[in-house]
């Protein structure tokens, strides 16, 4: 079993930056991809960005490119997500989650919720304008 509890969302300013947490529990979190999605109100769960087991693999949507940087650490167990120079755009509860579609020690990286298994109860940020 694993439980991954987010953490540092809040309140931000345009322009500002903001750093998000993943702390997960369970030996097997830090074999496997892990990625950050967010939704906003009346839209669909998107992903934001995510980083193979070993850290060496990122990837991250569009519009994240450039602003945001996922990165992990996992002798803590715990995935972080920087980001800079957000938008209201950006306003959304964010979440983690591990890729268990992904596989054991591997590079794969997917972009749809289905392929994870493992979820946390979401962090909330807003950003005003």
């Amino acid at each position: 079993q694993v439980q991954l509890v987010e953490s540092g969302g809040g309140l931000v300013q345009a322009g500002g930056s903001l750093s998000l947490s993943c702390a997960a529990s369970g030996r097997t979190f830090s074999s496997y991809t892990v990625g950050w999605f967010r939704q906003a109100p009346g839209k669909e769960r998107e992903f934001v960005a995510a980083i193979s087991w070993s850290g060496t693999r990122t990837n991250y949507a569009d519009s994240m490119k450039g602003r945001f940087t996922i990165s992990r650490d996992n002798a803590k167990n715990t995935v972080f997500l920087q980001m800079n120079s957000p938008s209201a755009g950006d306003t959304a509860v964010y979440y983690c989650a591990r890729c268990g579609g992904c596989g054991y020690y591997t590079s794969n990286i997917y972009y749809t919720p289905k392929n994870y298994d493992y979820w946390g109860q979401g962090t909330q940020v807003t950003v005003s304008s």
